[in-house]
């Protein structure tokens, strides 16, 4: 019985790796759906990294570049135009799903891709100066609800955008209508920190893979982690908003999808490429590197976690008063 047990193991990991090199894309690409350096290049930079490392790919992967619209044009362009290539994944993230939600990715729904694998998440931060009065998030509530004009929260991004929405969160919790809350937009997190330093805003809503660097710069105080609960490593002794007492939570997760007319074995390559590459140390490794925290779904898992969260996105949206497109 042993022995055909380990044969079969052998048998099935031989299959495994037979249908890796069968359906290998000749001209692997990942299509990052803005200028290079931001989350989405970094997504897809840590796709090439570890299938390249790994040696689950042979060719070279490409990494291009399709701004517009927050990943709007490199949706519509892969499900209209692309839509049955089994070398090319696209990189998403939560701020994909909002946008799902808020119908800004035009005529197309989260329906109308094959979602391939998460790989990464980020977390929500709330972020004050060191020299702040604010000692936790209680206080910047408490004085937010007490004197909404004077406290000014700023993040990267316009009015609807994720970083918004979790400064609106903040705001609600206080009993502020979140349009009436006091909100400067920047162009991205590094200019919000900025205006943070100078004192031009009081708060901001980041996210956490932001912080480490300044924290050690003994430059800025975290009031919260908008995780579910508590983050291992350097950030572990920084409280959640919710063990504060507050609903507000806020996850970022990163990953990548296909077009909708992939075929069955293409799909299942990158799925079973994906899969194999999260359960290895190195892919650990590479993701923390890169300031990720571990989340991994793939597959029909993953398809039902978007769902639930364009659904979850689309509820709150309303309830913030923000009217879909």
């Amino acid at each position: 019985m042993m022995l055909k047990k380990t044969l079969y193991a052998v048998a099935t990991a031989l299959a495994l790796s037979a249908g890796l090199a069968q359906a290998e894309p000749a001209k692997p690409e990942c299509i990052a759906p803005a200028k290079p350096g931001g989350g989405f290049d970094l997504t897809c930079k840590l796709a090439q990294s570890a299938l390249q490392n790994s040696k689950l790919l042979e060719a070279p992967m490409r990494v291009t570049y399709m701004p517009g619209g927050i990943g709007a044009v490199a949706y519509n362009t892969v499900i209209a135009n692309r839509p049955a290539e089994g070398g090319t994944i696209v990189a998403y993230s939560g701020g994909s799903f909002l946008n799902l939600a808020l119908g800004k990715f035009g005529k197309y729904s989260e329906d109308d891709v094959r979602w391939l694998a998460a790989v990464g998440a980020d977390y929500g931060a709330v972020i004050v100066k060191a020299d702040s009065p604010y000692r936790n998030l209680k206080e910047l509530i408490e004085a937010t609800r007490k004197e909404p004009g004077k406290v000014v929260f700023g993040a990267g991004g316009s009015v609807g955008s994720q970083d918004w929405m979790k400064s609106a969160l903040i705001a609600r919790e206080a009993g502020v209508d979140p349009k009436s809350m006091r909100y400067v937009a920047f162009e991205g997190g590094g200019e919000a920190i900025t205006a943070l330093m100078g004192g031009h805003v009081h708060a901001y809503s980041g996210d956490a893979s932001e912080v480490l660097g300044h924290l050690k710069g003994g430059r800025i105080k975290v009031l919260a982690i908008l995780a579910p609960e508590r983050l291992k490593g350097e950030l572990a002794n920084i409280p959640t908003a919710i063990e504060q007492g507050y609903n507000v939570e806020w996850t970022i997760t990163r990953g990548f999808y296909m077009g909708p007319k992939v075929s069955d074995a293409d799909y299942k390559w990158w799925l079973a490429a994906f899969e194999k590459l999260q359960g290895s140390p190195e892919f650990d490794k590479l993701r923390a590197e890169r300031g990720l925290f571990p989340f991994n779904l793939t597959g029909e898992k993953l398809t039902a976690s978007v769902k639930r969260e364009v659904a979850r996105y689309k509820l709150l949206a309303k309830e913030l008063g923000l009217a879909a497109q």
